[in-house]
């Protein structure tokens, strides 16, 4: 579960961790103008999505006073950054900066511990800081038993150090780092990420951005979880709540080509050659490795209710799964479905894949297109979709 900045900074207050006094979540440009009122002076009038480069994309303007704020939010509010579209606007003081730094603490999968990232060049993409000056981004790893305890402070002050954070700004950001990571692990997040992390005029040093990712796993150890769904941000994609409902492994995607398979190894190398042949995959839908000729027709049924997809191409190795049974069932979801105007790339293989592709070939069905390789089936599923 991802959260929105303010989300993130409401997380990050609790487990002490220094942010900028609270602001005001607003839904209307009159909310926007009486937030900035409330507040008075210089605000920050920020897009609440679920994706980073929001000021690049002018989600994110400082308003001088409140007229300007209620301006500045008509043109934010509906704005589509990278996808997400601008339902919610945070309004907040503006901070007084003087330098922008870099932090986050995330999962270290390949090292089955922590992973901590510090820059002294901060409020931009640090990917972008990474390629062009990776000597400027400090990757510590921290072992399990490292943190039995927590972050210990002298190895939080070494890491700010090593980062070459200036003299004046390392012991808060050390103790800031201590309580980062405390807010990691007491909050089972994935992520924890600040950028920028500010010192202000005054000295202190203040989480100004926040990006929160929490473990949707460990959502059983909290109670709060479900707080943190909020409407105009978190409404579910009807499509990924039906699949829920019944069941399927679905993501929904931006592409136009449709994507259905049994297992998630195959799915996620179906959505690679999809690629490579030069388009874009609609969905992730894994059946399963023993789906039935049900659950294929539930499936397909809802990759067709896309109104994106264009065609779809259906990926199938028969180990636990027969290939006869997911033929039968793709002709029954289609007898279901009635008229369709997207074409169905199928390539079956394994278990009874001769079976299966006798089963469609004698249907003769005008929107189902037999393939003998995913490579194949990928390039005719883009060719249909993209002349679609």
């Amino acid at each position: 579960m991802d959260l929105v900045e303010f989300q993130g900074k409401q997380l990050f207050a609790r487990n002490d961790v220094p942010v900028p006094p609270p602001g005001a979540v607003c839904r209307t440009p009159d909310e926007v103008e009486a937030a900035a009122t409330s507040i008075g002076g210089t605000v920050v009038v920020k897009s609440q999505v679920k994706t980073g480069g929001r000021g690049k994309a002018g989600g994110v303007r400082v308003a001088p006073d409140a007229a300007t704020a209620r301006a500045v939010s008509t043109d934010i509010f509906g704005l589509d950054i990278k996808g997400h579209v601008v339902r919610v606007i945070y309004v907040e003081d503006a901070s007084d900066i003087a330098e922008e730094y870099y932090l986050s603490v995330m999962h270290d999968r390949v090292n089955k511990g922590y992973l901590v990232i510090c820059s002294a060049e901060g409020g931009v993409d640090i990917e972008e800081v990474n390629r062009t000056n990776p000597d400027a981004v400090v990757k510590e790893p921290l072992l399990p038993s490292d943190t039995v305890g927590g972050l210990a402070r002298d190895r939080a002050l070494e890491i700010v150090t090593k980062a070459n954070l200036p003299d004046d700004a390392r012991e808060p950001a050390a103790d800031l780092l201590v309580r980062l990571f405390d807010a990691f692990r007491n909050e089972d997040a994935t992520l924890a990420e600040i950028n920028p992390l500010i010192k202000t005029t005054d000295g202190r040093v203040i989480a100004l951005d926040a990006k929160v990712s929490l473990d949707g796993n460990a959502a059983f150890r909290h109670d709060d979880y479900d707080e943190w769904k909020i409407d105009g941000i978190d409404a579910d994609d009807p499509l990924e709540a039906r699949a829920k409902q019944a069941g399927i492994a679905y993501v929904k995607l931006d592409g136009s080509v449709g994507v259905l398979g049994n297992g998630a190894g195959l799915v996620m190398a179906t959505l690679d050659v999809v690629a490579q042949a030069g388009g874009h995959a609609a969905n992730f839908l894994d059946v399963g490795g023993g789906a039935s000729a049900e659950e294929m027709a539930t499936s397909l049924e809802l990759v067709l209710s896309d109104p994106n997809v264009k065609a779809v191409f259906v990926n199938i190795f028969g180990g636990i799964t027969r290939c006869d049974l997911i033929a039968e069932g793709i002709l029954g979801a289609l007898d279901q479905l009635g008229d369709i105007s997207q074409k169905l790339v199928v390539r079956l293989d394994g278990t009874n894949a001769a079976e299966g592709r006798t089963i469609l070939n004698e249907a003769n069905h005008p929107n189902v297109l037999a393939a003998a390789t995913m490579g194949e089936a990928a390039k005719q599923a883009v060719a249909l979709a993209t002349s679609a």
